[in-house]
């Protein structure tokens, strides 16, 4: 549950411009499609699909470490980090059956023969994308796992795309197409509320003191 007189408490200190320019990007933001990536070496990457994800509208993205640790680089992601959710996993079956857990079908992205080309891809159904590693691509897990695979359509002699651009253009497809769909795509009333109290606690200077103001006064009125 959501403390409403705390979360009215916090928005006391923003703008109104602010709180309207969260409920603005909120209307906008959906779970319809999460994005995953595996083991991507270069951590620019990762913080660029972030950064990508924010933009667009997808609130949640899920990182799985197997092999490489890494950092958000902050100077990539310009600030994405304060906006989206972030879901780090040790290992692929974790994430995996996380996803499949929450309902979403799993979709790899590869340039195999038999995928399914970015703009046949049925965006009614809500997905997993996940993205692999710049040389390698998806594990073999991700591979046998999969309900489903996706492909951008090239027409060069170069036959893939640096990771960070290929999530972009794909994330900036599908939700494009969402958003003129009749699903039901946004966040519910309880996930917006949760987003406001997470960003408004993400905006505020020397929240912890805020906080502590907020419960003193609550346990002593």
């Amino acid at each position: 549950m959501i403390d409403l007189e705390y979360l009215n408490y916090l928005e006391d200190f923003l703008t109104e411009n602010r709180k309207e320019r969260f409920q603005k990007v909120l209307d906008n933001r959906t779970n319809h499609f999460t994005i995953a990536v595996e083991d991507i070496f270069q951590f620019h990457n990762t913080s660029a699909v972030m950064r990508s994800c924010e933009v667009f509208g997808i609130q949640e993205i899920n990182i799985v470490e197997q092999r490489f640790g890494k950092n958000i680089d902050k100077e990539i992601a310009m600030g994405a980090q304060k906006w989206v959710d972030i879901n780090k996993f040790e290992n692929i079956s974790n994430c995996i059956q996380t996803l499949k857990n929450k309902g979403y079908q799993i979709i790899a992205t590869t340039p195999h023969n038999d995928s399914c080309l970015l703009h046949e891809f049925d965006v009614t159904k809500k997905s997993a994308l996940f993205f692999g590693t710049e040389k390698e691509g998806l594990s073999q897990e991700v591979m046998e796992q999969a309900d489903g695979f996706l492909k951008i359509p090239m027409v060069g002699f170069t036959e893939s795309l640096n990771i960070s651009v290929s999530a972009a253009i794909i994330i900036q497809d599908i939700t494009t197409r969402l958003r003129q769909s009749n699903v039901n795509w946004k966040l519910t009333d309880l996930e917006v509320l949760e987003k406001r109290l997470l960003w408004a606690k993400n905006t505020i200077k020397d929240i912890k003191r805020i906080e502590e103001r907020y419960y003193f006064e609550k346990n002593n009125s």
